[in-house]
């Protein structure tokens, strides 16, 4: 297999098994806890971060951004081409989707059951704007600092934390909102509420693209070129 099937590969199996902790841990919750929402989001965000630590300690190697934002601010900072970011784009799509099937199926649900919980209005996608611009200034703050082996602990911590600190619990990656849009289960969002969702991860992704840019200028030594390629892409 090419290089950039095994990229592609490693971000399909990692957004995969990041929707399916996002997804499969928000029905568990639910059903061991029907009354308490609170202990229900705590459930659903310890479990997507520590997954999220796993599966970038695992396909960092490989590619793991499993997140089109990210991969596109990768392309807008000349890390990777135009074909290879298509390619990892469409995996991740790809793969959230089957994560979202393949977590319905293993409760005993429809393969696809599509969402009914509205989440929308401007206090949401403000929401969503400042997780995304959060995100990307862990990542890239993090590889660009030196620390390219803390990236998984830093995303997890930090997604786990925006879970409870922003007003949308912090989806921050236009493939899981897709994703979760064929999934009436705790973690669902309406596909009608989907679009403003991923405009407002755009928006931070160009936010925290600039942000990026301007605390972390250009890559100063090609050790930390070589860095950024191999963690982030």
């Amino acid at each position: 297999m090419s290089v950039l099937g095994r990229k592609a590969a490693a971000e399909f199996v990692g957004t995969a098994f990041l929707v399916m902790a996002v997804v499969g841990s928000g029905v568990m919750a639910s059903r061991l806890l029907p009354d308490d929402a609170g202990l229900q989001l705590l459930q659903n965000s310890l479990a997507t971060g520590a997954a999220l630590v796993a599966l970038i300690v695992a396909l960092q190697p490989v590619s793991a951004s499993f997140n089109p934002v990210v991969t596109l601010v990768e392309r807008a900072l000349g890390l990777i081409d135009t074909g290879t970011t298509a390619a990892l784009v469409a995996a991740q799509v790809l793969g959230g989707l089957a994560g979202t099937v393949a977590a319905n199926l293993m409760f005993g649900l429809d393969a696809v059951t599509v969402s009914t919980h509205v989440r929308t209005g401007p206090a949401l996608w403000l929401g969503e704007v400042i997780a995304t611009v959060g995100l990307l200034v862990v990542i890239f703050g993090t590889v660009r600092s030196g620390r390219a082996d803390r990236v998984a602990f830093a995303v997890g911590g930090y997604i786990t934390a925006a879970y409870w600190f922003t007003s949308s619990t912090s989806f921050a990656n236009p493939a899981v909102t897709i994703a979760r849009t064929v999934t009436d289960t705790f973690a669902g969002i309406a596909p009608s509420s989907a679009p403003a969702f991923i405009l407002a991860q755009l928006l931070g992704g160009a936010a925290g693209y600039v942000l990026v840019r301007f605390l972390y200028p250009p890559l100063a030594t090609p050790a930390v070129a070589t860095a950024d390629r191999k963690v982030l892409s």
